[in-house]
C-alpha cells in the first residue's frame, strides 16, 4: 500500500472508567475507511494517546488487529519520553504486522539540540532493530515544544534511508511544509492542516493526517481524487468546505469538539467522554458548533453505532 492520501488521526473513544472503549473505537477505524480515509493514524496526538499507558496501547492495537482491522491500513504513534517505551511500542506493533510508526521526539526537555535529538531518534530505531520499520518522524512543536529540524531530517535520512519513509508535519505552517516537500523528495510529506491538502499534492506532498477527518473524511477524499484524477478545479472547489470545517473546528477545543460532534450526530453520548485534563463541551457550545457546521455546508457521514 502507498503511504500517501487521507489519514484520519483517530479519536480514541473510552468508557466510563476511562479504559479505551475498544468496540467503539474499532467501529469508528471501520466507518473512517468506509468514509473514504486512505488509512488510519492510531495514538497521535487527537487520541489522547499520552493519557493511556504503554500496556493500555498495546492490550488495543491487539484487539483492533483481532478484529480484523489490516495493519497496512494502520500507523502506530510511538514517540515516548523514553527510550525503552518507544522501542516496546514499535517491536509490538510490528509484531502485528503494522510497519508505520509515528515518531516524536523525546518531549520533556526542551531546546534540545539537534545533535540530542539525532541520537534519540537513532537508539529508537537501532533499539526497534527491524528492517520492516517504516518511520515517520512527527513535528508538531506547538505541543511537543520540541521541533524535527531540517539538520535532524538530513542526518536521519542519510543514516536510516531504508527506515525513515516520511513525516508529519503539524505546525500549520504550510511554507514549512512546502520546503520540506521540495528539500526531500523521497519522503512522504503529510500535513496536519488539512486545509493545506491541494497546496501539498500540488506540491508533490504525500497528503494530510488529520483530526479533523474524523469529521469530514469524504470532503478531503473528493479533494484528493479530483486532483489525481487531474480535475483541478473541482478540487478547488472541494476545498472550500475542507478549510471552513478546520476553521469551525480550530475555534474550539479540538478533541472535545470533535467527540462531542460525534456524540450528538451517533446519539451515543458515551462518544463525549474524554481524559483529563481535557473537559467536555458543553451542551450549549456543541449545538452552537453543529450550527456553525451547518451552515459552512457539513453534514454528519454515516455515525458510529450507538450502543
Amino acid at each position: 500500500m502507498t503511504l500517501d492520501g487521507i489519514w484520519a488521526a483517530v479519536l480514541t473513544p473510552c468508557d466510563a472508567a476511562g479504559a479505551i472503549d475498544v468496540r467503539r473505537w474499532v467501529e469508528h477505524a471501520r466507518r473512517l475507511l468506509a468514509q473514504g480515509c486512505h488509512g488510519l493514524a492510531l495514538f497521535g496526538t487527537t487520541s489522547e494517546t499520552q493519557a493511556y499507558s504503554v500496556a493500555e496501547r498495546q492490550a488495543a492495537l491487539e484487539a483492533a488487529v483481532t478484529a480484523g482491522l489490516t495493519p497496512a491500513q494502520l500507523m502506530v504513534g510511538v514517540g515516548c519520553c523514553a527510550r525503552s517505551d518507544t522501542v516496546a511500542l514499535a517491536r509490538h506493533a510490528l509484531g502485528l504486522g503494522l510497519t508505520r510508526l509515528l515518531m516524536l521526539p523525546p518531549f520533556f526537555y526542551k531546546n534540545s539540540t539537534d545533535e540530542g535529538l539525532y541520537r534519540a531518534f537513532a537508539e529508537a530505531i537501532d533499539g526497534t532493530a527491524d528492517p520492516r520499520a517504516e518511520v515517520l518522524l512527527y513535528h508538531f512543536p506547538q505541543v511537543s515544544g520540541v521541533p524535527v529540524t531540517r539538520g535532524v531530517i538530513e542526518r536521519l535520512v542519510a543514516a536510516y534511508p531504508a527506515q525513515v519513509r516520511g513525516l508529519k508535519d503539524s505546525s500549520g505552517d504550510l511554507a514549512h511544509t512546502l520546503d520540506l516537500i521540495a528539500a526531500f523528495p523521497d519522503l512522504a510529506i503529510f500535513a496536519g492542516a488539512d486545509n493545506h491538502l491541494l497546496d501539498v499534492l500540488t506540491a508533490g506532498g504525500a497528503g494530510t493526517i488529520s483530526a479533523a477527518a474524523n469529521l469530514n473524511a469524504p470532503a478531503s477524499r473528493s479533494v484528493h481524487d479530483a486532483f489525481r484524477a487531474g480535475e483541478r478545479a473541482a478540487a478547488e472547489a472541494g476545498m472550500a468546505l475542507v478549510r471552513d470545517v478546520r476553521a469551525t473546528l480550530q475555534r474550539r477545543p479540538l478533541i472535545p469538539a470533535l467527540k462531542a460532534i460525534i456524540a450528538t450526530t451517533s446519539g451515543d453520548p458515551a462518544w463525549r467522554r474524554v481524559r483529563p485534563p481535557l473537559v467536555e463541551l458543553d451542551g450549549a457550545a456543541t449545538q452552537a458548533l453543529l450550527a456553525e457546521l451547518a451552515a459552512a455546508g457539513w453534514q454528519p457521514p454515516a455515525p458510529p453505532r450507538a450502543a
